[in-house]
């Protein structure tokens, strides 16, 4: 049966518009005449996509079991889903828990954070990144080459931080399915025995990567990390 099939359909009792999401949230009877239950369906939906409000997003978050330690931080997950939302059509329960990841570990005094990033890769010609970074509050461009256009990026970070760190791991996983889906990146530093791991995530890989980098530098810089075991205690 076609999903936009009157009364029976699984879109009769899909709700992506914010005003709609708001509405039945607070009184089911707002907009909808029957229970999903009644025709078949488990419950009614709500997609979160670009249409959506606060009101389902924080909804969701509390099925989830997601919580923030303050308005601030929800306010900066909701804006990044916006973002998000702009890029996909729907956006799942992984791209949500991909977004309280990146939120909760952004560090409060942030002294690195990616402004502008731009990445030339064609057949034939060595990648070639610039970067935009602002850096206690001042911005700083860099310009490198590399074997790939991470490569090339987190040279060009690195000219501007200087961290003298090890890439030690590089990881992509795929969130979602789909060709739109969100690349999670871990990157991990290494500088003289203390590691760090930093997370990043979008729908462009290369600037998931960037984001990456740039979390694990600031973590290397604020002096949060542990020594590893194996270097000569914790």
């Amino acid at each position: 049966m076609q999903p936009n099939k009157a009364i029976v359909g699984a879109n009769a009792f899909a709700h992506e518009s914010g005003i709609h999401q708001d509405g039945v949230l607070k009184h089911r009877e707002t907009y909808e005449i029957m229970r999903a239950e009644d025709v078949g369906w488990h419950t009614n939906r709500m997609v979160l996509g670009k249409h959506s409000g606060r009101a389902a997003f924080r909804s969701r978050l509390q099925e989830l079991g997601i919580t923030f330690e303050s308005e601030e931080q929800l306010n900066e997950a909701f804006a990044r889903f916006k973002e998000l939302a702009d890029k996909k059509h729907e956006i799942f329960d992984e791209d949500l828990q991909a977004l309280a990841t990146e939120t909760s570990t952004e560090l409060e005094n942030e002294r690195v954070k990616l402004v502008f990033l731009s990445v030339c890769s064609q057949t034939g010609e060595t990648p070639r990144a610039k970067v935009t970074l602002s850096v206690d509050g001042v911005e700083r461009h860099a310009e490198a080459e590399g074997s790939g256009p991470v490569d090339a990026s987190f040279k060009a970070i690195e000219q501007i931080v200087a961290s003298e760190s090890e890439l030690v791991l590089y990881s992509v996983n795929s969130i979602t399915t789909g060709t739109d889906a969100q690349g999670e990146v871990t990157v991990r530093l290494d500088k003289g025995g203390r590691i760090v791991n930093g997370q990043g995530a979008d729908t462009d890989i290369v600037i998931a990567s960037a984001r990456a980098y740039v979390n694990a530098v600031n973590k290397l810089w604020q002096g949060g990390s542990r020594t590893h075991p194996q270097v000569g205690g914790i």
